[in-house]
């Protein structure tokens, strides 16, 4: 259970820094660069998430089910 809390809480975050990218993409005028920065933390946020998920398939915190 506290795997699969983990998991959410960082497709919550990945979702945030989306959502926050658009927002500065749609209301910043200015030649900020806090698109940049949101979308690089949801892009690093996806890549920590992936391989988190194959090093718990490995050590078996995970298992894939049958459909």
């Amino acid at each position: 259970m506290g795997f699969k809390l983990i998991v959410i809480l960082f497709l919550v975050i990945i979702l945030y820094c989306l959502g926050s990218g658009l927002f500065y993409l749609v209301r910043d005028k200015s030649d900020s660069d806090r698109v940049v920065k949101a979308l690089s933390w949801r892009i690093g946020l996806s890549i920590v998430l992936f391989f988190l998920l194959f090093v718990a398939y490995a050590l078996g915190w995970v298992t894939p089910h049958t459909i």
